[in-house]
């Protein structure tokens, strides 16, 4: 069965303070969305979706840096949702999709592999990690400690079957769509986990850049 990787990158860089979107930025010689192009190049097809205003820049670094990894590229919408929307419209194969940020260039092949051969009908998978820090909740100025074993972070790649997910993202958008699994539970599907990794964090800020430098 056929896996396609749906790569959403719309950043900006206000939170690190950077005129040149995150996706953009380089790590260790090379533009962080290149690296992670580069970790799905094993898959059968790329789908890469940019807001249509940084195509010419993103054609430019590809020139710059000489990378030509396989792709197709898809102009995005007004948010994730609609960007995801968008890429999912241009995918018209029975398969897998892996939808995955942009900004997490230090996703390993091998838990790729762990999780779109895992992904069965009407059942998403997604990567998850458990919380080490201890969490509250702070509700009308009075602060209420958390109980962390149940909770886990999300990460990406989330990962559907295509007629599954497709069909998810006929609904109309909402406010309690946080991600792709949550679009898919809305419409009734299923979703599974299994670990993630801590390496594969979403870089946001300048602190992330740096950690994850030494990381990779």
């Amino acid at each position: 069965m056929k896996r396609i990787a749906l790569i959403v990158a719309g950043g900006k860089g206000e939170r690190m303070k950077s005129n040149t979107p995150k996706q953009f930025i380089a790590i260790n010689k090379l533009p962080i969305l290149m690296h992670t192009i580069k970790q799905f190049s094993h898959l059968d097809e790329i789908v890469l979706v940019l807001p249509q205003d940084q195509f010419k820049f993103w054609g430019d670094l590809c020139k710059k840096y000489n990378f030509t990894e396989k792709y197709t590229l898809v102009e995005g919408g007004k948010s994730r949702f609609h960007s995801v929307q968008k890429g999912l419209q241009n995918i018209n194969k029975d398969g897998i999709i892996a939808i995955h940020d942009g900004v997490r260039p230090l996703i390993s092949r091998n838990l790729i592999d762990n999780l779109t051969t895992q992904v069965k009908e009407g059942f998403g998978i997604i990567p998850v990690i458990p919380f080490s820090d201890s969490v509250r909740k702070i509700e009308n100025e009075v602060s209420m400690q958390i109980q962390r074993s149940n909770l886990y972070k999300v990460q990406t790649p989330q990962c559907f079957m295509n007629r599954n997910i497709q069909k998810a993202y006929k609904q109309k958008f909402s406010h309690k769509f946080t991600d792709d699994a949550s679009v898919f539970e809305s419409n009734g599907g299923k979703i599974k986990t299994i670990l993630g990794d801590i390496k594969n964090m979403k870089i946001t800020t300048s602190e992330d850049l740096k950690i994850a430098g030494i990381l990779m």
